[in-house]
């Protein structure tokens, strides 16, 4: 089963839908028991970082989290859920994050004739994974934000799109993956990454 994490923010349903339309069991829940009884966890996201850990502090499922993780459990971030993957982020300088991979989230930089927030389709470039095989090339997926992350370990990165710059939006560390755009909202190679990732195994 997939426990998809409800901690009140984000577009918890479509993710759901997503994973019906593919043929698995996936559950919305704020209960750490569900995340113990799950081989996967996924924590979707939308808004602002700071809220988010709060509402991950008070439902009492940051340790759920950590032990699911701890667990060996495959575990995927999407979107403010990969940026909660990180230490801290330049959006609530006062909030930490979950801490599960060095790094941080920082603010898109302005660059003149592009807006921000980095809304839309844009090409995903990746390396091989198991969570991106099988994609075409080029890759496009959808994008919705207002800040990136940094990791501190290169290596972690395995997506980057260029929007001004060259940035991350796919990491992985052992069990552990985040992606900044949304596979529900990407079409068929967006269900192509979830499928991926639901018959992953760790």
């Amino acid at each position: 089963m997939i426990a998809i994490i409800d901690y009140e923010m984000g577009n918890l349903r479509s993710v759901q839908k997503a994973f019906a339309y593919l043929g698995f069991e996936a559950k919305v829940t704020g209960d750490v028991r569900d995340l113990a009884a799950a081989s996967h966890v996924v924590l979707p996201g939308v808004g602002a970082f700071g809220e988010a850990m709060a509402n991950l502090e008070r439902t009492g499922l940051i340790a759920g989290i950590h032990q699911s993780v701890k667990e060996g459990k495959l575990f995927l971030g999407i979107c403010l859920g990969l940026q909660l993957l990180f230490e801290k982020s330049q959006e609530d300088c006062c909030a930490k994050g979950l801490s599960l991979l060095p790094g941080e989230a920082k603010k898109i930089p302005a660059v003149p004739g592009l807006k921000i927030p980095h809304m839309g389709w844009n090409i995903l470039r990746y390396r091989d994974n198991p969570l991106l095989k099988g994609l075409g090339e080029p890759c496009f997926v959808y994008y919705v934000h207002s800040f990136y992350v940094e990791p501190a370990c290169p290596e972690h990165v395995i997506g980057t799109a260029f929007y001004g710059r060259e940035f991350p939006v796919a990491v992985n560390k052992e069990n552990i993956y985040g992606l900044q755009f949304h596979p529900e909202k990407s079409g068929r190679e967006g269900l192509k990454i979830l499928k991926n990732f639901a018959e992953m195994k760790y």
